[in-house]
């Protein structure tokens, strides 16, 4: 069986991040959680969220999610902006 490597940095192959989905890991930061791909360079994050939207049956944010699962819990960036100096 031939590899595909996703993520490079940590040796993460597309069968890795297709287990992971399957354990209802569903986005990449849940992915980077379980495995650490996608959180040294970024190159791969795009190739991993190819893979969570397919529509290969892996679940995603907007779908209902078991009560107490992983996958229930929204994963939200928010960036913490400097106050604004001109604003004071």
């Amino acid at each position: 069986m031939t590899r595909v490597y996703v993520c490079s940095c940590f040796g993460i192959t597309e069968q890795q991040v297709k287990q992971h989905a399957d354990a209802g890991r569903c986005t990449p930061r849940q992915i980077a959680s379980a495995c650490k791909a996608g959180t040294d360079c970024g190159s791969c994050v795009k190739r991993i969220q190819s893979l969570l939207g397919r529509g290969s049956g892996y679940p995603t944010r907007s779908e209902p999610q078991p009560a107490g699962s992983a996958a229930a819990v929204p994963a939200v960036l928010v960036r913490a902006e400097e106050p604004d100096a001109r604003a004071a």
